[in-house]
């Protein structure tokens, strides 16, 4: 099956010739296929948040081949892999970050490890598996190359721990998936998680050394201007954010979890 469409999504950033290198590889083997940016603003090494701006990301996209680099252990023992879904195919490294998106995308139905050498450039670095062997085997794949072509079918794939949430009465703590250019966290906890924890109209967001009073809301404006709101976001999870400012900000810190409670005391 051919695919008109490419994504990629990466923490390559923009300062540096990479993307234009991974799209130029794709040009040079497909040059009709079309190249959808998701982002290349994932931080650095930070898996888990990329793999949850694909998966969050992918099901509005055209059925396409999936590209997604955030892979601190290139050059490794760590497979390169193409996996299989009802809604396009995904391929990067096996680390944990596709799996969240074949998901969305309707369910892993096979995965192959990448090994096929007429699928990579002639010559691999061990520090850019992006430019030379993902960018190649995305554009093969965008032709029509079946994924059993690229290597040996596999049964078992790397995945991400899933994220901490724990509900009790008046208290909710939760793992934080990322933070998004208006400096909101997004949490893995979903709105309904608040009602378990009988948490509503006013909330205490402890997060590290840091705690914001909130108002549990629809959406910003419910809250004057530069005070702090919670409510459920565009991918369905539970989001702090500051009406007209950054909660991330407004924190001092970029947290990794957050415990919300209904009383200033409890945490």
């Amino acid at each position: 099956m051919a695919y008109d469409w490419i994504s990629l999504t990466t923490d390559y950033g923009l300062e540096d010739g990479f993307v234009a290198a991974c799209r130029g590889v794709v040009a040079r083997i497909a040059p009709a296929v079309r190249v959808i940016d998701v982002t290349h603003a994932v931080p650095p090494q930070h898996v888990r948040q990329g793999a949850t701006i694909l998966a969050q990301t992918a099901p509005f996209l055209p059925d396409s081949v999936h590209v997604a680099v955030v892979d601190p252990g290139v050059g490794t023992a760590r497979r390169g892999v193409v996996v299989v879904t009802g809604h396009g195919l995904l391929v990067g490294p096996d680390n944990g970050l596709l799996l969240p998106a074949a998901e969305a995308l309707g369910g892993l139905t096979a995965a192959y490890e990448l090994v096929a050498a007429e699928f990579r450039l002639p010559i691999v670095s061990a520090t850019f598996h992006g430019r030379d062997i993902f960018s190649p085997a995305a554009a093969h794949l965008a032709l029509g190359v079946a994924p059993d072509e690229f290597g040996p079918a596999l049964t078992e794939l790397v995945r991400l721990p899933d994220p901490m949430v724990a509900a009790g009465p008046g208290k909710l703590v939760s793992d934080v998936l990322g933070v998004d250019h208006f400096g909101n966290v997004q949490l893995a906890a979903r709105f309904s998680d608040l009602v378990t924890a009988s948490i509503d109209k006013q909330a205490y967001v402890h997060c590290g050394q840091s705690i914001l009073v909130a108002t549990v809301a629809h959406t910003f404006a419910d809250v004057p201007t530069g005070t702090a709101v919670l409510y459920g976001d565009s991918a369905g999870k539970l989001a702090l954010a500051i009406n007209g400012g950054s909660a991330v900000e407004a924190l001092g810190q970029s947290p990794q979890e957050c415990t919300i409670t209904s009383s200033p005391t409890e945490s």
